[in-house]
């Protein structure tokens, strides 16, 4: 008889939680609410080298910094930088959306090549694809730095650890 009770108010418990009035349906997420509301704090910093061109560049390393990059940032100067560490080759994708200020961005073979250089017109929400799969870093400068450097795509870059690849395969 205990059984019989007991099973009589399980399905009674069961009957009642399912009669429980649906919460009230939320709005899906827009890509506003995942991103990211303010800039990141100057990141940690890595010598880099671009022939006769030396750059002290933030690095992103997290998905948060990634993701963050240089968004809402303001009166960015021709020693600013950022290296996107991007984990594993693919076809890099960077867009503008929260960048007051347009940018250049190379983008870098595993083996530390620029195989591509772009403009970021500032606040473009149109992402700029690489043209290949084979980029692992991204390295983002102030607008048109690259060719008042003379940093073309073809040249290698390197840190102060050596190969960008070495540097990164050894965090």
């Amino acid at each position: 008889m205990k059984l019989t009770k007991l099973l009589a108010l399980l399905l009674v418990a069961i009957l009642l939680a399912g009669c429980k009035k649906p919460e009230a349906n939320t709005a899906p997420k827009s890509i506003d609410d995942i991103l990211p509301k303010q800039a990141q704090p100057k990141l940690p910093t890595m010598k880099i080298y671009l022939g006769a061109e030396t750059l002290d560049a933030e690095l992103a390393l997290t998905i948060e910094q990634i993701q963050t990059g240089m968004m809402f940032r303001t009166n960015i100067q021709d020693s600013d930088s950022m290296l996107f560490d991007l984990r594993i080759p693919q076809r890099a994708n960077f867009w503008m959306k929260n960048c007051p200020e347009s940018i250049s961005a190379a983008y870098i073979t595993p083996d530390g090549i620029i195989a591509e250089i772009h403009h970021l017109e500032k606040n473009d929400t149109n992402g700029v694809v690489a043209a290949t799969d084979n980029i692992r870093f991204v390295l983002e400068t102030s607008d048109g730095w690259f060719a008042r450097h003379n940093v073309n795509t073809g040249m290698v870059i390197r840190t102060e650890r050596g190969a960008l690849a070495d540097t990164f395969l050894r965090r």
